[in-house]
């Protein structure tokens, strides 16, 4: 009858169709067990289905802490940004508008807030265009393709410029857009898709 229960990479050494089984009944096992218990892991996944509490550390220190929730929606470096699958901006807020390093603006929604702040934009929220688009979107930004990743039936993106960031796009918009490493493409985000929060 352990107090403490510790899991290091439980699930590592397990191919896809296992993990998923075993980490469904190691869910099943943590709520049982009375005790404290902390999983070591580098798979978000498994974070997302186990954890109720997230302590995530860059370069052997704490980087951030808390419940998933909020670590998910604010991240507080680029690291967790990766981590957790969001494109993460730094930058200077004056009511609705972010000032990057690079002396792009970034729009948002709200118009709040001031001083120091970080901007979290999906990855599914950036739309691609091989012109400048027109519509809505009050974000529209030059890129040019420096990766491409495939995963499933997603693809991701990799754009670098003014604003660097990751779209999440079909396999068929990638063939329709014609896609390449070094493609100078439009990257578009509208406002409300842009949650900024204090640095």
């Amino acid at each position: 009858e352990p107090s403490l229960l510790l899991l290091d990479e439980p699930l590592a050494a397990l191919d896809a169709s296992t993990r998923g089984e075993v980490r469904r009944e190691l869910r099943r096992q943590l709520r049982e067990f009375a005790g404290v218990r902390i999983l070591v892991t580098h798979d978000p996944v498994d974070a997302y289905a186990l954890a109720d509490r997230v302590i995530v550390l860059e370069a052997g220190r704490i980087a951030q802490s808390g419940s998933l929730a909020e670590v998910t929606r604010h991240p507080r470096s680029r690291y967790i940004a990766d981590l957790v699958g969001l494109n993460l901006l730094t930058g200077v807020i004056d009511g609705s508008s972010l000032r990057l390093e690079s002396g792009a603006l970034v729009v948002t929604a709200d118009g709040s807030a001031t001083g120091a702040a970080f901007a979290a934009i999906r990855p599914s929220a950036v739309s691609l265009h091989r012109h400048v688009p027109e519509g809505s979107a009050r974000n529209v930004w030059r890129g040019v393709v420096a990766d491409i990743d495939r995963h499933a039936d997603r693809v991701r993106v990799q754009l670098n410029g003014d604003v660097p960031l990751v779209a999440e796009i079909t396999p068929n918009a990638l063939e329709a857009l014609e896609l390449r490493p070094g493609t100078t493409v439009w990257a578009a985000v509208k406002a409300s898709e842009v949650i900024a929060y204090p640095r």
